[in-house]
């Protein structure tokens, strides 16, 4: 990609993102949101592949969907009520299409369709960008919108999430794609507990932005894309891959590690609002994802390729030490000594 673009794309998800994120009225956070959306599209369609050029068009089609519907939900708020306030959706109408089309732009369930399409056609580079800052926009919205949402579709569309995305990682051989559906667990994750305390659905997001972007730079490094080449990514680089065995359980949850801290503050939220049985549920479907990550730590760290291959392997990456991975991936596994600070802050 000519330099020049590359510029004014970035500059423009940066534009996009900081009008979004710090607009009070209805069409200045739309606006935003159509300039993400517009900058994010040459990154995906860079490559050329027709591939890309499908995972483009897909992407483009259903964030504008969803964009319509925020522009008509506030339509119909501003209608009714006389305000543009982004804090005053008060309209039943307005706050049911507001759900809608801020799960069309996350991927929720049921409209997660297209989410792992358009990571699977994209580069990592472009997959962790659609995974981490494009969700930014929209989780904020949800974050000022949170007391005007419906708890019980939310819920419901949490939970179908988690299911949806834990069982849904199970039989993948793309490394993209898991890690599409790992996203659409971790959103549920998030958007049970937007209603009740947002600011740790904030926290959640931030570390799951953090963990998230040490696997896919880690995966970036290694030039690795599906399972059958992560298993000899070892013999590249060591040290990276038992960093990826570790961030890869982070996001899991496991408990020594910085994902569990989230997951233990929301399970923690949910009982005190007696929704034991949502929090229940919710912890048993983690489990599903925590099989697949184990299946990745598996098979980046334990096996072997079964058979000899003919091409020849590539023993060593001759690249100077990365700083910015290291410090990501301390962060994304030794934070949980924090937790008390945090908990006091949230």
């Amino acid at each position: 990609m000519n330099p020049y673009a590359k510029l004014i794309t970035s500059l423009s998800l940066l534009l996009g993102t900081t009008i979004t994120i710090s607009s009070n009225h209805w069409m200045m956070a739309w606006t935003g949101l159509e300039i993400n959306t517009l900058a994010i599209i040459p990154l995906i369609s860079k490559s050329h592949h027709p591939r890309a050029i499908e995972a483009a068009i897909k992407y483009f089609l259903v964030q504008a969907a969803a964009s319509t519907l925020v522009l008509f939900s506030s339509t119909i708020n501003a209608w009714h009520t006389g305000q543009w306030d982004l804090t005053q959706l008060t309209h039943p109408t307005s706050c049911l299409l507001l759900t809608t089309a801020i799960a069309m732009k996350l991927g929720l369930v049921p409209f997660h369709f297209w989410f792992p399409e358009v990571l699977q056609g994209s580069s990592l580079t472009t997959a962790l960008l659609l995974s981490t800052v494009m969700k930014f926009p929209p989780i904020t919205i949800l974050y000022m919108s949170s007391h005007s949402l419906n708890p019980m579709l939310l819920t419901t569309m949490a939970i179908a999430s988690a299911a949806l995305g834990g069982w849904m990682g199970l039989n993948q051989t793309q490394i993209r794609k898991i890690l599409a559906f790992s996203s659409i667990s971790h959103l549920g994750w998030m958007s049970i507990i937007i209603i009740y305390d947002p600011k740790l659905t904030l926290l959640t997001f931030y570390l799951y932005s953090l963990m998230t972007a040490t696997v896919f730079l880690i995966l970036n490094t290694t030039k690795t894309m599906k399972l059958s080449t992560i298993m000899i990514s070892w013999t590249k680089t060591p040290m990276l891959n038992a960093t990826l065995m570790l961030a890869l359980l982070s996001l899991a949850g496991l408990p020594p590690l910085t994902g569990f801290l989230p997951k233990w503050l929301i399970i923690h939220e949910l009982t005190k609002q007696e929704m034991t049985v949502a929090a229940t549920v919710i912890a048993m479907l983690s489990l599903l994802g925590l099989f697949f990550y184990l299946r990745l730590a598996y098979y980046s760290t334990i096996t072997l390729p079964p058979n000899s291959t003919n091409h020849m392997k590539q023993w060593h990456i001759n690249k100077l030490t990365n700083t910015p991975i290291a410090i990501i991936a301390s962060l994304s596994m030794l934070l949980l000594p924090l937790s008390p600070m945090i908990l006091i802050s949230v």
